[in-house]
């Protein structure tokens, strides 16, 4: 039998996609300003981003990382045990750390780096991670990559997780979950995962992407809400592309275990570290979280009238109180008619397709930030109901 051309394989799999119309295209930003963005030459107003306290242009951000690009450049030179561990990276390390009440932590290029070392390195052959279904894929990946046994059960089931723990008592077992899931919105039942991760001698680990900076007094997170710590969760990751508005992620846990990582992990040890720059422009987000708690008060308003007057408008709403206000139509089809409607009417909402979703849950994934305004939910939600042919209403004020 004559091996496969690539060029066959190729061709193959993009008429699969075009027949399931999952074709994904990328479209290009040309300018932006607050929630407004210039695509394509037109001016939209988008609700598919993940800038939820609307940092990432906030002038103090900004000039943090003007000063300090003019100071030490644009690149670390190296990776963080040759020559790119710099001062702005350990200052940013420790101001994480007293924060969020942490022995160490370590600064990653991208949370999707960050989860494939922490599984390579704390995982093997004959070790246990038992994960939710919905977990982000860089989770799962990492699993994979550590050939660890990887057990995933029911979303948010937690007799499930505790039941999949049982199924091995050798090796070293971690439960992970994400902290807010990040196609539904829905908080992860941490307290009671607390509770198996004990009671099964397993290690709790939360990646708390859409959760830190929105949730909990000084937005520490989705832990915070449910009156947790290092005790409970030994080990916290901290990505910074949403709420901080920047790059990067911050891994918190033991002086033991955050150096093994350091020490051991593949995708630590073998890239360039992040920028020094952006190290600063992140600890400048991390005053303005801990000292701006009107920006998370603006939010949660903002997330509220949304869901009071889609639920006038009898929309498919999920149980979210995040500022992920997920609507889900089923098939691609739909999803993408919707969408581009939505955008005929001068609103960017992307429609989330398989595999990024379930099969059947195609959906729109609106995403609110403190840099919308009233008026904007309001005109989305016009748009949302003549798209979706719903009944208007009047929209609770």
């Amino acid at each position: 039998m004559p091996r496969q051309r690539l060029a066959d394989r190729l061709a193959s799999a993009r008429a699969a996609r075009e027949a399931a119309q999952a074709v994904r295209t990328r479209r290009e930003v040309e300018a932006r300003e607050g929630a407004q963005l210039l695509v394509d030459g037109r001016q939209l107003t988008s609700f598919c981003g993940n800038d939820y306290l609307g940092l990432s242009q906030h002038l103090d951000v900004v000039a943090a990382l003007q000063e300090a690009a003019a100071w030490h450049g644009v690149g670390s030179t190296g990776s963080a045990g040759v020559s790119g561990h710099h001062s702005e990276h350990a200052a940013f390390e420790r101001e994480m750390a007293q924060w969020l009440g942490y022995e160490r932590g370590l600064y990653f290029g991208s949370g999707y780096q960050a989860n494939l070392a922490v599984m390579q390195s704390l995982l093997g052959e004959g070790d246990l991670c038992v994960q939710d279904k919905l977990n982000h894929a860089c989770l799962i990946d990492g699993a994979r990559l550590s050939r660890c046994e990887l057990k995933r059960y029911p979303h948010a089931d937690v007799e499930a997780a505790m039941r999949q723990l049982m199924t091995r008592r050798d090796g070293l077992a971690l439960l992970a979950t994400d902290g807010v899931f990040s196609m539904d919105g829905e908080q992860a039942p941490l307290a009671d995962l607390a509770l198996v991760a004990r009671a099964q001698d397993a290690l709790l680990y939360v990646d708390d992407a859409h959760g830190i900076g929105v949730l909990g007094p000084e937005g520490r997170g989705s832990l915070a809400v449910a009156g947790l710590g290092a005790r409970e969760v030994p080990l916290l990751l901290v990505p910074l592309g949403k709420a901080f508005g920047g790059q990067g992620a911050m891994l918190l846990g033991s002086e033991a275990v955050v150096g093994h990582v350091a020490e051991t992990a593949r995708p630590y040890l073998y890239s360039t570290a992040p920028a020094p720059a952006m190290a600063a422009a992140m600890r400048a987000s991390l005053r303005l979280i801990r000292s701006q708690p009107w920006r998370r008060a603006k939010l949660a308003s903002l997330v509220a009238r949304f869901r009071r007057g889609a639920s006038a408008l009898g929309l498919p709403l999920q149980e979210s109180f995040t500022p992920i206000q997920p609507i889900v139509l089923g098939n691609n089809d739909r999803a993408l008619a919707v969408s581009a409607a939505l955008d005929e009417a001068g609103y960017l909402v992307t429609a989330i397709r398989p595999p990024t979703v379930p099969e059947g849950q195609a959906r729109l994934r609106i995403t609110l930030s403190c840099e919308h305004n009233e008026r904007d939910v309001d005109g989305l939600l016009a748009a949302l109901a003549q798209a979706l042919d719903a009944r208007p209403a009047p929209i609770p004020a």
